[in-house]
This record gives structure tokens, C-alpha cells and sequence, in this order.
């Protein structure tokens, strides 16, 4: 190898390296300022309290996010997961069905969350007259998470090598049946990915859950109660109140919660593998 080739591979080394470290940086401080700032403010009374005043406890808020998470992604990964499917393993690759669907598809990937947010109030809110309620913000959310769904799912199921297939026919097997139990669980970590990206969309939400799921901090009764999530009651307190401590707790809580939903789709996909 010339001097110069290897001038090169270690210049590209330290780019890379150099981009990790500062990307690692970023991450760790914006971990570090919330964990500082919100753990002053945290108790148990402020986060599982049940019987505190409205806004003066976040477990209402918890729960309307877990319900809220829980139902979009009953509702988007099928939907998702058999687009993706047929898509990458049914559709002939070059026609031009598939080719408009993958352009809606990213089309749809770009638009601003307030722009779901507007079309789920008109829609679900005042023509549907279901009014702020959870099952509005449910809808809403579960078609802004089905391109990406869609989209990491292809990937996953893209980067499966044609000679899974081909031994699996070569079987016997037909297409369905190599799809079930071949390709989809050789995908399953790629699927998880799309799962988790699309948790963290909901639980990040706040533009269009404020505009279709309500602002109320109250325990649920039923779907079609309104409810605020933990994003959108961080964004209440810090925009109506100005009060930054408690916006720092919530996002700590926050940050808890995601974790342990990734970590929860983590163990299930394990398990999902071995059988």
C-alpha cells in the first residue's frame, strides 16, 4: 500500500472517529443537563401520585402516552409490516404502482407533524365528531408512523440474502410459508428498528397529539376522553407556566419511559426469534 493510500485510510479513520466522538458529546451533555435539572424536582408523589392536583402529577400523563403508543402501533404495524412485505416480495420492483406508492411514501415521511395534526382535527375531531379525544390522537399518530414502518421494514427485508429464499424453495417451501418463517425472522431486528424509530415519533409528539388528543391532565376514563401526553404537558408547563424545573423532571421521565418501551421491544423480539 502507497503512503499516500495510507494517508487516506487515516484521514477517513479520523473523520470517522471525529464524528462519532462529537456526536457521542452531544449526546451525553443533553443527557447530563436533563438528568442534572430533573432530578432536583423528581419525587414519587410528583410521578405516581394519583392523588395530587390536576398537573401537579404525571402518572395521567404516563398512561395516556402508554395507551396512546400501545394503539398506534396496534393499529400501524400491520398495516405497515404488509405494505413492506408486499412491497419488497410481491410486487414487481420496477412497475409503476410500486414506484407511486415508495413516493407517497417519502412524501409523506417529510410532511410537518402539525400538518397531521391539522388533518386529524378536521377529520377525526370536527368531521368525525369525536372531539379532542385519545382514539383521535391514536388515528392520527398511526398514520404518521406507518412511513417509517414501512420504509425500515423494506430495508430490513432487502437486506435478507436471496439465498435464504432459494433454499427455502428449493424445500418445498412455497412463498407464503418462506416469507413466515424464513424471511421475516431473519428481518426481525430490522423490524424491531422500524418499531422502536416508531415509538420514539409518538412519545416525541407533541404538534399534533395537542390538536387532536386535547391538553387535558386528568386520568382517562375511555378512549374517547381527552388526555395530554407527557410531551405535551412538558410543553404546557414550559410555555404557559415557565416553569423549566418541572419541564426538566418530565423529560427525565420521559426519557425512562422510552428506554424501558425499547427495552420491552427488545425482549419481546428476542423471544420472537427463538420461537
Amino acid at each position: 500500500m502507497s503512503s499516500k493510500r495510507k494517508i487516506i485510510n487515516i484521514l477517513n479513520h479520523a473523520r470517522v472517529y471525529f464524528g462519532i466522538g462529537v456526536s457521542l458529546a452531544i449526546l451525553l451533555s443533553i443527557l447530563l443537563l436533563i438528568i442534572i435539572n430533573g432530578i432536583q424536582s423528581l419525587s414519587f408523589e410528583f410521578v405516581f401520585s394519583l392523588s395530587a392536583p390536576r398537573g401537579f402529577s404525571l402518572m395521567p400523563m404516563i398512561i395516556n402516552t402508554f395507551i396512546i403508543v400501545i394503539f398506534a402501533l396496534v393499529i400501524a404495524l400491520p398495516l405497515g409490516i404488509g405494505a413492506a412485505i408486499y412491497l419488497n416480495e410481491y410486487a414487481k420492483p420496477n412497475s409503476n404502482v410500486v414506484k407511486v406508492v415508495r413516493a407517497c411514501i417519502v412524501t409523506l415521511s417529510g410532511i410537518p407533524s402539525i400538518i397531521y395534526g391539522l388533518f386529524g382535527f378536521l377529520f377525526y375531531v370536527i368531521a368525525l365528531g369525536w372531539t379532542w379525544s385519545l382514539r383521535a390522537g391514536i388515528f392520527t399518530v398511526s398514520i404518521m408512523i406507518l412511513p417509517i414502518l414501512i420504509r425500515s421494514t423494506e430495508d430490513a427485508l432487502r437486506a435478507i440474502p436471496v439465498s435464504y429464499r432459494m433454499g427455502s424453495y428449493a424445500l418445498g417451501a412455497g412463498k407464503f410459508h418462506t416469507i413466515r418463517k424464513v424471511v421475516v425472522p431473519a428481518a426481525i431486528n430490522g423490524i424491531l428498528a422500524s418499531v422502536i424509530l416508531s415509538i420514539g415519533r409518538v412519545v416525541g409528539e407533541t404538534a399534533a397529539l395537542l390538536l387532536t388528543a386535547g391538553t387535558l391532565l386528568d386520568m382517562p376514563q375511555n378512549l374517547s376522553s381527552s388526555g395530554a401526553t407527557l410531551s405535551v404537558f412538558m410543553y404546557l408547563i414550559t410555555v404557559e407556566h415557565g416553569d423549566m424545573q418541572r419541564a426538566y423532571a418530565t423529560a427525565l421521565v420521559l426519557m425512562t419511559f422510552v428506554l424501558g418501551l425499547n427495552l420491552l421491544a427488545n425482549f419481546i423480539a428476542r423471544k420472537l426469534k427463538k420461537v
